[in-house]
């Protein structure tokens, strides 16, 4: 089975409970108050065609039709992409959903070019980001992304902490499983995304003006719903690339 066709699988397989955990659909106030906050500073003015690369089940998409944008989110996962809209039916928003490799955007052009977590998970990310800036020749590019994995020992030894803490208390996983071994070797960033590979990436696909910033209200807004004891990992440092 060719790589986007496993990867696709599991995807599927995971929409149905994805939304259930917190770090992948916020749903205190705070964080979701946060998030709208950057979504709007860093997107350009609306209404904006902005296109949604690996949307999933449409976070950024969600927030980006909130804001009064025209959103296309694209996704390889049918399944995800149902979980979408069904989130969209209910919030009343406008989304245009297309299935498809994030290294084959539709036409644009957009004015924007976002992604969640994505980058890990692609074969070739160079070549996503490239096939990005020809959707958006002058747009503006928006990765947001979290420092976690082999990418930072410090922060693996807070993930671990982390999970061994779930365990203790018997709370779901994230995932429904994890990807089989030779599906992560494959991937570039499938040990972890660091601040300083994602940025050489985006700027060796031809991306100008590269920024990076750590979203630190967002992590604030996360931490207060955190125990005492889980606050004694912390969480994934979030950061943000943006260019053009």
């Amino acid at each position: 089975m060719a790589i986007h066709d496993q990867i696709r699988a599991y995807w599927d397989a995971d929409a149905a409970t994805y939304d259930r955990t917190p770090n992948h659909r916020p749903t205190s106030p705070a964080e979701q108050a946060a998030w709208v906050t950057v979504m709007a500073r860093l997107l350009p003015p609306p209404p904006a065609r902005v296109l949604d690369c690996g949307a999933g089940t449409g976070f950024l998409s969600l927030l980006a039709a909130g804001l009064g944008h025209k959103v296309t989110a694209l996704d390889l996962s049918p399944g995800m992409l149902s979980q979408l809209q069904v989130r969209a039916d209910e919030l009343g928003l406008t989304v245009d959903v297309v299935e498809g490799p994030a290294d084959r955007p539709p036409p644009g052009p957009f004015d924007a070019v976002v992604e969640r977590h994505l980058l890990w998970t692609l074969p070739d990310p160079v070549a996503a980001l490239r096939a990005w800036r020809s959707a958006a020749p002058v747009g503006r590019l928006i990765l947001v992304e979290s420092l976690w994995g082999a990418a930072d020992p410090v922060e693996a030894l807070r993930a671990a902490g982390r999970h061994a803490l779930r365990r203790l208390r018997r709370q779901p996983a994230d995932h429904h499983a994890s990807y089989k071994a030779e599906v992560r070797e494959a991937l570039p960033f499938g040990q972890g995304t660091h601040p300083s590979a994602v940025v050489s990436a985006v700027a060796g696909a031809g991306w100008p003006d590269v920024w990076l910033e750590r979203l630190r209200d967002v992590e604030w807004a996360a931490a207060l719903e955190l125990t005492r004891s889980e606050r004694l990992f912390g969480l994934s440092p979030r950061f943000v690339v943006t260019a053009g």
